[in-house]
């Protein structure tokens, strides 16, 4: 069996007028990769809010994002699909930029790989519970 590696990652809630900022990929159906949050890992050399911002800069395309604040901290078992464990900070973030309903993104990945392609949305924060892999486990400390 392989080792199980654990990864610090970050997740976050972009939320405006009672809705939640997700993304799906483009090139996978729903039942492989669902609907998520921006999120990755923390560079090395990166402060947790560092890496949420450039997350949610990099997967949206979108600029001006602003940390509200941390919600907290949650661990998430990718075993089977991957053998890792993700402790994950989750922030709140603000971006009052106007932005259309639905709109493609693309992370490039500084060139390492083929880009990947998303197609970000708004969902009303009620609906938050449809999010892939455990990214909900921390909604609802936006109501604390």
């Amino acid at each position: 069996m392989p080792d199980t590696a654990v990864r610090d990652k970050v997740l976050c809630y972009v939320v405006r007028d009672g809705r939640l900022l997700v993304f799906r990929h483009t090139e996978y159906s729903y039942e492989e990769v669902g609907i998520q949050v921006p999120a990755g890992t923390i560079e090395q050399g990166e402060t947790p809010e560092e890496a949420a911002v450039r997350e949610a800069r990099e997967e949206t395309g979108l600029t001006g994002f602003t940390i509200v604040r941390k919600l907290g901290e949650t661990s998430y078992d990718c075993r089977p699909y991957r053998f890792e464990i993700h402790h994950r900070h989750v922030f709140q973030l603000e971006h009052t930029e106007a932005t259309p309903e639905r709109w493609a993104s693309q992370e490039r990945h500084d060139g390492e790989q083929d880009p990947t392609k998303f197609e970000c949305f708004w969902i009303p924060l009620e609906a938050g519970h449809v999010l892939q892999s455990g990214q909900g486990a921390l909604l609802g400390a936006l109501y604390d």
